[in-house]
């Protein structure tokens, strides 16, 4: 097996003291990043994956725990003696530097010959494609142009591992979704590992070779997009990952649980009878029609269409039970609008296959 490019044991980190009142921001995980992956850590503000990240670039140190870089020990050490680099939102480049000035900064102070500055400055900006704007300076360049000449200056320096702090936060929707392809398209062309911490799910399931969840320090899940998105381990990790319908539920056999309107449904599941678990259904999974004219062989739930969202690419229609509201989405097509004739008002069945559930506990 390959050695990890980053792993981390047991780490805690704490802030503060007993007598002040100690925060534990990170709580005992364990994790390895493989070379060459993507690595995308996602949660919400507070969760620990900034402070994760911090501790991978020495600028936090690990209460507890170790931190290993390619099997060398480096949780102790400060930052110019690891082999990473960072990336943040804020770019932080010299407004008074020219882009060649900023990409060659750091080599400069590493007293790298002038020649070897130059040829690695010109293949980190071409690497970017930002040649031909050399001489520019970062007021005369666009959000998503600084935000190359910032992956320039930190790749010029060959680091083993790249670190991306929310890097594509500050810029608007369609440039973000455009720099998230232009990232993933970099990253496998030099071939390091990048470790990414961000808030947005979508960017992270874009973007991602596998994802940790975190959530008030701790480490909830780690797994490829499509195991987290299609199978997360628990309540938290459905809810987070995009939009999805939590139907509470108890088990009361294998592969069966009840739900709330007291119906026994098939479902995944070798948990004690008993168990509270919710069933996660993706609203896109969610099939909606008249009452009386959904398929057979479905499981299916009756209820009142209270609105309809028009999204553009996609319809999302909102059914309220007796006892809960559903979401069923659609994409906006012609075929799928015709399945769909059900307006405002109208009592509406919402069916699923039992395959389309994953069953999570709190």
């Amino acid at each position: 097996m390959n050695q990890p490019a980053v792993a981390i044991a047991n780490i805690t980190k704490r802030f503060g003291n007993a007598k002040s009142g100690a925060v534990t921001a990170v709580d005992d995980i364990t994790l390895d990043i493989g070379d060459g992956e993507f690595f995308a850590m996602l949660g919400p503000s507070g969760c620990g994956k900034t402070t994760t990240l911090r501790m991978i670039a020495g600028l936090d140190f690990p209460t507890t725990g170790s931190l290993k870089i390619f099997g060398d020990e480096v949780g102790t050490l400060p930052p110019n003696k690891r082999p990473v680099n960072t990336v943040f939102q804020s770019y932080a480049l010299f407004p008074h530097m020219s882009v060649v000035a900023n990409v060659a900064f750091g080599l400069k102070m590493q007293r790298i010959s002038k020649a070897e500055v130059a040829q690695r400055v010109k293949t980190a900006i071409e690497l970017v494609q930002l040649a031909g704007m050399e001489q520019r300076r970062p007021n005369q360049l666009s959000g998503g142009q600084q935000q190359r000449v910032a992956l320039a200056r930190a790749l010029v320096n060959q680091p083993k591992v790249l670190l991306l702090d929310e890097p594509l936060g500050a810029l608007d929707l369609k440039l973000r979704q455009e720099m998230q392809l232009e990232l993933k398209a970099l990253q496998r062309e030099v071939g390091i590992t990048f470790v990414f911490v961000t808030h947005d799910q979508e960017e992270a399931l874009t973007m991602s070779d596998r994802i940790a969840v975190m959530h008030e320090g701790k480490l909830l899940q780690v797994g490829n997009p499509e195991d987290i998105y299609e199978r997360p381990v628990n309540r938290f990790v459905a809810d987070f990952i995009g939009r999805t319908n939590l139907i509470d539920a108890n088990v009361v056999g294998l592969n069966e649980v009840c739900i709330a309107n007291g119906e026994r449904i098939p479902a995944t599941t070798s948990l004690p009878i008993g168990t509270r678990v919710a069933l996660s259904l993706r609203p896109e999974r969610a099939q909606i029609h008249l009452t009386g004219q959904a398929p057979q062989g479905l499981i299916s739930v009756e209820g009142n269409l209270s609105s309809i969202t028009y999204l553009g690419n996609a319809l999302v229609h909102t059914v309220d039970l007796s006892w809960m509201t559903l979401e069923a989405r659609s994409e906006n097509r012609s075929e799928s609008r015709t399945e769909t004739d059900a307006t405002i008002g109208d009592q509406v069945t919402v069916s699923w296959e039992p395959v389309d559930i994953s069953v999570v506990t709190d």
